[in-house]
């Protein structure tokens, strides 16, 4: 069996490599714009346009399976999966981390797009910005919000165009550590966090320390993704399930046989 895993999360390498322990054939895609994995299965760099599209590379290499393991943001491959697992036949399956839930002490808020982000923004001074990749316009904007003193923004790739002189950019790659990130918090004096509602622990000790330092969090809503055939947010849960797939199709083919 023949699995076709979109990753570029931990989730992605952690099943990568639990599938490749089980005997599947895993093919593991991935962006390859931060790092390169070491996995034990063929690593797929780059996206699909390089193959003729989606739905001609699972063609092409024969996959029974498609396991959507992207971040829980990136609606645009979500829906490219879906969209050729119907033209293909092809199921498609998600992984999906379930989203924070705020705890007695947390001061969260969501926003929806840019717009409504720049109005929240408005009640705070020092912001750390760690909702990934922004663009120069974003940052400026953020920069001539009423009362904007100076901000931080992280993320795990190199920005394109050079970063506005009150906005100190750090390059830093999760997992991040409690005591860490209240450091980095205290240091720089930050008043609000800026993320999106990534899930998991690989980025939430900041959520953590924030609710320690009493420090409000905005928080972007997570994108609606068209539906992928069956979801799970438990690995068990989904290696079983794909144990059970594996096991049926043996049995139909050695009724065949017979």
């Amino acid at each position: 069996m023949k699995i076709l895993l979109l990753g570029g999360t931990a989730d992605g390498r952690h099943l990568a490599e639990r599938f490749s322990q089980l005997g599947f054939e895993v093919l593991y895609s991935i962006a390859g714009l931060v790092r390169i994995p070491i996995l034990p299965c063929e690593i797929v760099l780059g996206g699909f346009t390089q193959f003729g599209g989606l739905a001609t590379f699972l063609k092409q290499r024969q996959i029974d399976l498609v396991i959507n393991a992207t971040h829980p943001y990136a609606a645009t491959m979500s829906n490219k999966a879906v969209a050729a697992g119907k033209e293909t036949g092809i199921p498609v399956w998600r992984f999906l981390r379930p989203a924070w839930q705020p705890q007695a002490g947390d001061n969260w808020r969501d926003y929806q797009n840019d717009d409504d982000l720049l109005e929240r923004l408005k009640d705070f001074k020092r912001p750390l910005l760690s909702a990934g990749q922004m663009s120069l316009e974003q940052l400026l904007a953020i920069t001539q919000s009423d009362g904007f003193e100076q901000g931080v923004w992280r993320t795990a790739a190199l920005p394109k165009f050079e970063v506005p002189d009150k906005i100190t950019w750090l390059k830093a790659i999760g997992p991040f550590d409690f005591v860490n990130e209240r450091d980095l918090l205290t240091k720089h004096q930050i008043d609000v966090i800026v993320s999106k509602n990534s899930g998991g622990d690989s980025t939430s000790a900041k959520l953590d320390a924030a609710r320690e330092l009493g420090i409000s969090v905005l928080l972007h809503q997570r994108p609606q993704a068209d539906n992928a055939v069956r979801t799970f947010s438990d690995y068990s849960q989904l290696i079983q399930a794909v144990l059970a797939v594996k096991m049926s199709a043996s049995s139909a083919q050695e009724s065949q046989q017979q």
